[in-house]
Parts: structure tokens; sequence; C-alpha cells
């Protein structure tokens, strides 16, 4: 995939002294004493910190009324970051409108899809097509970037905060139609992608269209999707406007924090907006699957940047606020996880939030400083953490070299998430999961791309669950096994167009000729699922989904057992001409069965990863020149290496055996590539 243009990380990382990973934190000095900032800037320099993200929700505190302003605090607080030598992301506070804002405007306040109007007291409360909403926030980011454009502290700009809000107010249901008039035209075509025969829907004209408030049951499949595709580009338009303020007065980049597989934006539509990509991940310490979902989370990131280095924007550094049970991360976990992300293409980790807030719904929320002070357990973990990151300034502006792709799609996740589908188990990021577990597992580097991507640079290509997809790019994903490469699909896959329409005839529709397959029936498995015969991966079973199958030119690996379905294709795999593959998986296999799958084919692609070996419980990843390594398990791991390899973070190779001990970590030079097979 093509990167876009944009002014990246570079001017941040490197420095004088040479390039350096950046570190750091959201900083909210405005809950604190003018006494307290100094103490956090010298604590900030012993620990290695040099970026801090400033102002995410500081609107009240900037802008007390509509016509007073406060920025003295802020001056103080940036001269003194810099003398530090620490940067500034500095926020535009749009997230969360001061309660003036709303006593004045109240229909700047977000209307839910029941219309009950949401109050102040919390954050992400705003409407994003409230006129007054959408002028304010411009005036207090023209204020910022007229008053800070030439500090030396700033080094970026981050626009709001975890976009993906939704308002259904009649101002949002006025520009919904105004989107769908400039998407589809006339109405006739509307009433044609929307399907609106059914049900007695037809429209005749956009002003008869309102947003999908209450219904006394299920809503237009078509109009859900073409709603999350509005919402996401109506907030694109609302960062567009505060990013073109910024990008006006300063040639600092501009970001925002997006959140993995949310569903409340299009990341990749927003691509080419962001100067810098970033990504806020909190993985569960508890969970022994959350370092495979954290990878998988990473390589979306990195191929949302196209490849390009991108930001880790924040983390949780022990326990988080929000589930019911907060276990806290080891600090072992706190550095695996800041590796991790630096593995997969981060040129920068950090946090939410430097200081432990003391007050307000987020006083439980771990930070690098937390309420019991520096001399601490956590604290000197973050201490020596920066010490750690400051080692691997070599990485700085590597790439990963993936030659394995996952395709997965906003809109194929949305149309996976609508209801009355014959199951709603067949979770889309669920099966990203499960297709990207045996990669990551055998350290195989691999993108997250979209549908529409190029994908001539992958030998392999995996399509784990893509409900949705368009003639064009389904045409490009049949192409990979026509040029030599490995196609992989799984279930459910190129059984709808983009407006949500099914393909008929045999599926799935835009692959049965290069897979070799023809389906008739869907059918989703009771619980205890069925049967599954395989000379290849040995008697298993199928859980949640069958599919009745032909195999018209395609070798069967495995059929159903089930009395309904004895003898049928559950998974095939068909060899063309050239020496490419395509393969086809119908169901849920147990997990082992599908990892041999996967493995089966990055195997015939020649994809590997970079050690022969990678014993149980160890995570690897490779990044330009260095070998990443995090022991997961609970005693010593021997991990073998080429002679000559030596880890920079201390950890001792002896005769080419490197011994990680438990919830160790180890970044290793002089790791050749493992030969194939």
């Amino acid at each position: 995939m093509t990167a876009p243009t944009r002014r990246g990380l570079a001017s941040l990382t490197d420095r004088p002294g040479g390039r350096r990973l950046l570190y750091g934190a959201d900083y909210n000095p405005e809950q604190w004493s003018r006494a307290t900032w100094r103490e956090d800037v010298a604590l900030m320099r012993d620990a290695h910190v040099s970026l801090v993200t400033v102002g995410v929700f500081s609107w009240s505190v900037l802008q007390p009324a509509e016509d007073t302003w406060d920025l003295d605090w802020l001056d103080e607080v940036m001269d003194l970051l810099h003398e530090h030598d620490v940067a500034v992301d500095l926020a535009t506070p749009s997230a969360s409108p001061p309660p003036w804002l709303t006593a004045l405007h109240p229909e700047t306040s977000a209307v839910d899809a029941r219309g009950v109007r949401m109050s102040v007291g919390s954050r992400n409360h705003f409407c994003p097509s409230a006129p007054a909403y959408r002028a304010a926030a411009l005036r207090v980011a023209t204020t910022l970037v007229d008053r800070y454009a030439g500090h030396p502290a700033l080094a970026m700009w981050h626009v709001g905060n975890e976009f993906g809000q939704e308002c259904f107010c009649d101002l949002c249901a006025a520009r919904l139609r105004r989107w769908l008039s400039a998407r589809y035209g006339d109405v006739d075509a509307l009433n044609d992608a929307w399907g609106t025969a059914f049900w007695s829907q037809r429209y005749r004209t956009f002003d008869e269209v309102v947003p999908p408030r209450a219904a006394p049951y299920l809503h237009n499949p078509a109009q859900l999707l073409d709603w999350r595709r509005f919402t996401s580009d109506q907030l694109l338009t609302l960062y567009r406007e505060q990013a073109a303020v910024l990008r006006a007065g300063s040639d600092a980049p501009v970001t925002t924090n997006a959140m993995g597989f949310f569903g409340g934006v299009d990341q990749h539509s927003w691509a080419a907006d962001l100067d810098v990509v970033s990504d806020d991940h909190y993985g569960d310490p508890q969970d022994p699957t959350s370092p495979a979902r954290a990878a998988l989370t990473h390589d979306l990131t990195r191929g949302v940047a196209g490849g390009a280095p991108w930001l880790l924007m924040e983390q949780a550094a022990g326990a988080v606020n929000w589930r019911p049970h907060n276990v806290p991360k080891t600090t072992a976990q706190m550095l695996q996880d800041s590796l991790r992300a630096v593995a997969h293409g981060a040129d920068g980790v950090c946090y939410f939030q430097w200081r432990q807030s003391a007050a307000g719904a987020e006083s439980f929320h771990s930070a690098l400083l937390p309420h019991a002070g520096p001399d601490t357990h956590l604290h000197r973990a973050v201490r020596d953490q920066g010490r750690v990151l400051a080692l691997l300034g070599d990485l700085v502006g590597t790439r990963v070299p993936a030659r394995a792709a996952l395709v997965f799609d906003w809109p194929a996740l949305w149309a996976g998430g609508l209801p009355a589908r014959p199951s709603d188990r067949l979770d889309v990021v669920a099966q990203l999961e499960a297709y990207h577990r045996p990669l990551w597992r055998a350290g195989v580097a691999t993108d997250v791309v979209p549908s529409d991507a190029d994908l001539d640079a992958y030998d392999l290509v995996v399509v784990p669950a893509l409900p949705l997809v368009a003639d064009r790019a389904a045409a490009a994903i049949a192409h990979v096994p026509r040029r030599g490469g490995v196609l992989l699909v799984g279930p459910f896959s190129g059984v709808q167009d983009p407006t949500t329409r099914v393909r008929t005839g045999p599926f799935p529709g835009p692959w049965t000729d290069v897979l070799g397959v023809a389906g008739e029936e869907w059918r989703p498995l009771p619980d205890a699922g069925v049967a599954l015969r395989s000379a290849t991966y040995g008697d298993h079973r199928a859980h949640v989904w069958s599919e009745r199958l032909e195999a018209r030119d395609a070798q069967v690996l495995a059929t159903y057992d089930g009395a309904d379905l004895a003898g049928a294709p559950a998974v095939t795999r068909r060899v063309l001409p050239g020496g490419g593959q395509a393969w086809y998986v119908s169901t849920l296999p147990d997990p082992a069965v599908l990892d041999r799958v996967v493995l089966d084919c990055a195997a015939a692609a020649g994809v590997h990863g970079p050690l022969p070996l990678v014993p149980d419980g160890v995570e690897v990843a490779q990044r330009g020149d260095l070998v990443l390594l995090l022991n997961h398990a609970g005693d010593e791991r021997a991990v073998e290496l080429v002679p000559g390899a030596r880890d920079l973070l201390g950890v001792p190779v002896h005769d080419g055996v490197l011994r990680l001990p438990p919830g160790g970590a180890a970044v290793v030079a002089g790791v050749a590539s493992a030969p194939p097979g």
C-alpha cells in the first residue's frame, strides 16, 4: 500500500544527539498546583521522558467563559517543559466542551437514538453538527495556534480525542441528508442502494430520510451501514476544520488518537489527513491472549500508516479504572507492551497519564507517577523503561519487513456486526485474531491492510472475515494466486457488495472460480458443533459455522461428518497452473488445526519468521535488523540464535543460546533471517 504523504515523526525523533524513540504520556498540569509542575518536569527528565500531550481536556480552564481566556498557566507549562527538553504534543480540547457552551447553546450537546439529549458532567457529549460547537472549537484552535505556533516546545498538534461520537439530532439529520445526496446523486439511486422496496421504505425525497433512531424492530441494514460511514465522515470534517487552522499557522505535524478496531471511525478513510498515525491500546493484563491481540492491533495501525512508523499515544502503566475488576500490569508486562509496539513499527510509546489524578472519574486509573509518589516500585520501573528505550534509537525510522497481509475493512466490520444475520457468533475481529495468532507465534511479520490495498508486495494474503467487499477489491484479491501468491479465505466472506446487497448465485461470489468451490447454503452449527474428517489434519470438530459446498476444481483437505453434510468439503486447496494456491476454510475448526492450516499456507508462500525455532511462550518479532524477544512463560526459556548474536539489553548469550528469564525481554542484533522451512 502506498503511504500517504505526511510530515511524520522524524521532526520529533531526530535529535542533535541522534535519533531516539519517543517516550511520554498525557500530562494534565491544570489539575495540579504550580509547585507540582516543577517536580513533574524534573522527574520527567530523570525518566527520559521526551514527549507529553498537553491540553486534551483543558477547555474550561483555557476559556472559563465565552469571552474570557486564561493561557498564562499554559505559557508557564510550555516554558518549563522546554527547559527540561520535553517536547509537547499540544491538543485542541474539543472532545469535552465546557458547561458554559452547553448553557448558552443547548443544541451543542448530542442526542442519542432515543431522543435523549446528553448532559454535561462527563466527556464526548458534543453534537458534531452544531454550528455553535464547531465555531467554538475553531476559535479555541485558532487561539492556541496563534499563541504557540512558534514556541520551541511545540512538536506536534493533537486534534480532539478518540473520535467516534454519534448524535441523532435534527442538525445531524440535515447533514446526513446532504451527505446522502452527495453520495447517491438522486433519491432513486438511494432507494436502489438501500433496497427500499422491502418493508415499504421507499423515499420520495432525501428530506424524508432520518437517522436510525429508536424503531420498533430491525433497521434497514444498508441504512445502518451508511449511518456508520456518515458518522465517520462527519467526524473527519470536524478534524479537518481544526487541522486546517493548525496547519495554516504552524509547520508541526497534526494527529489524533484512534482506538484500534473500534468501530466509531473508518481509519483507512482518515489516513491521508494524518501527518502521524497514532493509536490508544489498553490490553487486559490477566488475559493470556492479550499480547497476541495487541500485536494484531499494532499491525493494523502500521497498515493505516502505510507501513510508516506510528505512535502508541496511550496505554496503561498499571491498572485501568473501567473494567469491573482492574488487575494491574506487572512492571515486566509494562516494558513488554512498549517493546511489542516498537517491534511492530512504533517510533514512540506514551501512556495515560503522567501523574495519577487525585479527583475525577479516572482517579483510580494508573499513571507513570502514582499517588504514592516517585519512590515506588512502579515509578522506578518507569525510569528503567526510559533507560531501555534510550538504547534503541537505531530502530527509529526503520520498517517492519512484512511479506504476509491480513485484509480488513471497517465497512466489513460494521456489516459483520449488523443484526438479522445467520449468526452473531462469527465475529470479524475474533476471526482476524484466530488467523493472525499462528503467524504472530511464529514471528511472521504481517501487515493488516484494507481490501483496496496494493497486494503485489505480499506472498501470502489472508482474508479471515470480509463479509462485504467491492467488486474491484475482490478482483485484486483473486489475482493473488494467479500471480503465484497464496490466498487463504475464511468463511462467510465476499457475500455482500458495499450496499449490503447479497450477491446471488454460488458463494463466495467473487472468488468461486479462483478458489474452485461453489457454496449454496450457510449453516450455523448447534453448540456441540460437528465432526470433521481429515487425512491431512486429523479428525477434529467444526464450531459455530458450516457451509454446504461443492469442490469444483479444488482438493478437499477436510470434510464434514454431520448427518446433513456428511462428506461435504470443509477445507479446500486449489493449486493454480502458475504455482499459486487458493485455500478456503468454510468453518471454525479447532484452533490447533486452524493454526496448522495458516502455517501451511505461510510455508507454501515461503513466508517465515526471523528464527527457525521459537520456544513456547516466547514472542518474537523483527524490525529492521533487530529481533525482539518477549518471554510470557512463568519460567526461563532458551532461545537458539546464530553465533555472534548479542542482546542490546544485557541478557547474556552463550554458545548461541540466549536464556530469557520469565517476564524478560531482549533486543537482539546479529540474527540472520531464518531459511524457509
